[in-house]
């Protein structure tokens, strides 16, 4: 079992749980994803973080910037400017459950960073 937390976010994930083996949350909400669930999602935030990346040295000081995706069941938001930014996630309810996440700066960084590393350790 991996288990990771922070102020204002938190990151687990046990195969032995069956359906739903990764538990994602923020300040006072969680969801259970299954395995291909948590993949989209790594892969959705893994984009949207690379693209901010790419764009930070093009963005002025106070300059805001907002960056949606979709990958497979996810929709994300990425918000801030070039020092801070907070992420929002929808799963779809295309299999009659949906969810929405919230993680506000710095929370969202730390979070993202415990997702990729988790990711890495899976691959």
């Amino acid at each position: 079992m991996v288990q990771q937390e922070g102020p204002g976010w938190r990151l687990a994930r046990d195969p032995s749980r069956g359906t739903y083996p990764v538990l994602i949350g923020g300040e006072g909400w969680a969801i259970e994803l299954t395995e291909s669930e948590w993949r989209d999602l790594g892969n959705l935030v893994s984009d949207l973080e690379r693209q901010h990346r790419e764009l930070v040295d093009q963005l002025m000081e106070q300059e805001a910037i907002e960056l949606e995706l979709e990958r497979g069941v996810w929709w994300g938001c990425l918000s801030g400017d070039r020092h801070s930014w907070a992420l929002t996630v929808l799963l779809s309810p295309l299999q009659n459950r949906g969810a929405e996440g919230h993680w506000p700066a710095p929370a969202a960084a730390a979070m993202v960073a415990a997702m990729r590393t988790l990711l890495d350790t899976m691959a």
